[in-house]
């Protein structure tokens, strides 16, 4: 969540040297250095329930999750935080600070980095070859937008929201193959309405 921009444009090893030194997190793109700002407590939960489930799902394989304080590296030197990774990739458990090679990238959205998150960011995730999968949900209402590499390269779109004739109960994750349902994504989360969810439903296995 990007919160100000610093006016000292930075190598990659001149922001990672900053970065180590800092109280707070920098994201670094093309040269620039952001400041990102805290997250709300609606934020956190809807990321700490997904990484959660993903934890326990992946548990015993080579797969690893974590959340906004570990790095993505991407070709073109730029760096960001993103809310939760997973990463099946060997080198990235040499790597402790960044990881070059996610499978999954999961975005909680917030109303200053909503268009970002959607756009620019969104485009240099897709540069990123072992993407499968990026994640955008909703911290307001309940909805979750799934963006899935096909083999064409091509990027499909499937929404998940109560509000839709089409709605789905479950969220299906394929880069990982698990099936959540949105009331364990929301599982205490005060949402607009002011009504905190609470989860009805275990995980799935796709």
């Amino acid at each position: 969540m990007i919160a100000q921009l610093s006016n000292n444009r930075l190598t990659p090893e001149e922001y990672l040297d900053f970065e180590e030194k800092s109280d707070i997190k920098h994201e670094y793109i093309d040269g620039e250095v952001y400041a990102m700002s805290g997250s709300t407590d609606s934020h956190n939960t809807v990321a700490l329930n997904v990484a959660s489930a993903l934890k326990a799902h992946l548990k015993g394989s080579n797969c690893d999750v974590y959340m906004s304080d570990i790095k993505v590296q991407l070709k073109a030197g730029n760096y960001y935080y993103p809310d939760v990774i997973v990463t099946c990739h060997p080198d990235d458990k040499e790597t402790p600070l960044a990881k070059r090679f996610p499978q999954l990238i999961i975005e909680v959205l917030s109303p200053s980095t909503e268009a970002f998150d959607r756009g620019d960011k969104f485009a240099d995730y897709q540069n990123c070859e072992s993407l499968e999968e990026y994640i955008l949900i909703s911290p307001k209402r309940r909805r979750v937008e799934v963006f899935h590499r096909v083999e064409s390269g091509l990027w499909t779109l499937q929404m998940y929201q109560e509000e839709s004739a089409n709605f789905e109960s479950l969220v299906v994750f394929k880069s990982v193959a698990l099936q959540l349902s949105l009331s364990e994504i929301y599982e205490g989360v005060r949402l607009d309405t002011g009504v905190i969810e609470s989860a009805k439903d275990k995980p799935k296995t796709v």
